[in-house]
């Protein structure tokens, strides 16, 4: 049980060893002492992404359609991806993310929040952004990509949601915030 002394101890790292090196990530073994014990923990290092949530003129957000490997279907996201490098600001890999992704463009963002996807063993960050007035771009997917750009009500979104058949956090979380902050919600 978790009491005010535990939680004062600090988890030191003791040594981190390298099992994986992939394009998207990379995965380590941890040694860590935890409060005088010591464990073995999973830890996965992702340098970051950002996604967008686009808002077209008449006020439907563009949703992007694509296949998803690890759960063997198609689901609805906003766009989003992985940053170039640690350096890259998460407001522009989001501008190029909703050009390639959408074919739109935006000149000005508003950051909405940012997310850490999986707590437990991931470090991934992702920055959201909010993208209005938007113009005509060049959408230019990656070889591995097919993707369908689809426009839908905030309130058909949010049953969805609300149903479980939207279950991607980086999408929930930014149409509920986007709700909370912009529209009312259902």
């Amino acid at each position: 049980m978790l009491n005010a002394e535990n939680a004062e101890k600090p988890v030191r790292l003791i040594q981190r060893t390298l099992k994986y090196k992939g394009v998207v990530l990379d995965v380590y073994e941890d040694l860590v002492d935890v409060g005088g014990h010591q464990a073995k923990w999973d830890f996965i290092h992702h340098m970051g992404a950002a996604a967008v949530l686009p808002v077209l003129a008449d006020g439907r957000l563009l949703m992007v359609r694509q296949y998803r490997h690890a759960l063997k279907r198609f689901t609805l996201e906003i766009p989003a991806g992985k940053r170039d490098s640690e350096d890259e600001d998460f407001m522009e890999c989001a501008r190029r993310e909703l050009e390639e992704e959408t074919g739109f463009r935006a000149d000005k963002l508003e950051f909405l929040l940012y997310v850490n996807t999986t707590v437990a063993f991931l470090d991934e960050k992702i920055g959201i952004y909010l993208a209005r007035d938007l113009q005509p771009g060049h959408a230019h997917w990656d070889e591995d990509e097919e993707l369908g750009v689809e426009a839908w009500e905030l309130s058909k979104l949010q049953q969805m949601i609300y149903e479980g058949k939207m279950t991607d956090g980086k999408t929930v979380a930014a149409i509920q915030t986007y709700a909370a902050k912009y529209r009312k919600p259902l």
